[in-house]
């Protein structure tokens, strides 16, 4: 049986300033949704409000888990329920090698003890998979990383964590042809009966890899249009300026600011 995330009617506001304006998306696991849409016009901050960044307020509308709402679970409550998120500048935290930290990530998700021996042997598979170093185990988190280190990095924590929904924030950002690659056959392989994604992402190349069920664009802080394939194609050979004059609206800019956030404060119960 599927799990579903609904997202129902949201609004939300920063410092006063309205981003969401109604948002609406049902997303089911084995599902792939891509949001794609002009900068400033909600994107990022749908992806923080639904995995409960307090600097958010949301001001109308909920967000549902198998029919029950998260809005009052803070960030942790949300990871241990199978939310991940996975931002488009993953922090430095020097100190906290990656297997200390994703192992206590998956001990405070599940609620139980990893065991040593399988820890490492699918810490290593992932590695393997996601081509990362050897030595990344004892390196600390994202320290030192290129931008592509980390991004994969992201996507190892995510495997290793198995959640029911993620949400990507524009992982392609900083990907070279062959990172690309690889962070998208990794994402696509993990899409099964208990694994649904929402990707957020200005670009079609991303899209050949892990291949879409739904596209979505928003402006505005709402979603304006669902669709296929096809969307994609049109937006990369056209832009939003044939969306603008389809449904006679004015895209503003909202600037939204990028707030970054660890999955650390999931695995040690902290906000973001």
């Amino acid at each position: 049986m599927s799990d579903i995330l609904e997202i129902k009617g949201l609004c939300a506001r920063v410092e006063e300033k309205e981003i969401l304006k109604g948002v609406d998306l049902t997303i089911r696991t084995g599902e792939v949704h891509a949001i794609m849409g002009p900068n400033g016009t909600g994107k990022s901050t749908l992806s923080s409000v639904i995995m409960g960044q307090p600097r958010y307020e949301v001001t109308a509308g909920d967000i549902l888990l198998n029919g029950k709402s998260i809005l009052p679970m803070k960030v942790d409550g949300r990871a241990r329920n199978g939310i991940f998120l996975a931002y488009q500048y993953p922090a430095e935290v020097p100190g906290v090698t990656n297997s200390d930290f994703i192992r206590t990530a998956m001990k405070a998700s599940s609620g139980k003890n990893v065991s040593l021996f399988s820890f490492i042997r699918d810490f290593d598979k992932a590695c393997t998979e996601l081509k990362m170093p050897d030595d990344l185990a004892h390196r600390y988190l994202n320290e030192g990383f290129s931008g592509g280190e980390k991004k994969r990095n992201e996507i190892l924590q995510m495997k290793m964590l198995k959640p029911k929904f993620a949400i990507l924030d524009e992982i392609d950002s900083g990907l070279d042809v062959d990172a690309l690659r690889i962070v998208g056959e990794n994402v696509y392989d993990m899409v099964n009966e208990s694994f649904g994604c929402l990707l957020i992402t200005h670009y079609q190349r991303l899209l050949d890899y892990i291949k879409p069920d739904f596209v979505h664009v928003m402006i505005n802080g709402k979603i304006v249009m669902t669709g296929g394939k096809e969307l994609i194609t049109k937006i990369d050979n056209e832009g939003y300026d044939w969306v603008r004059e389809e449904l006679g609206i004015e895209i503003q800019n909202d600037d939204e600011k990028k707030t970054h956030a660890l999955l650390g404060s999931c695995a040690h119960g902290g906000n973001k």
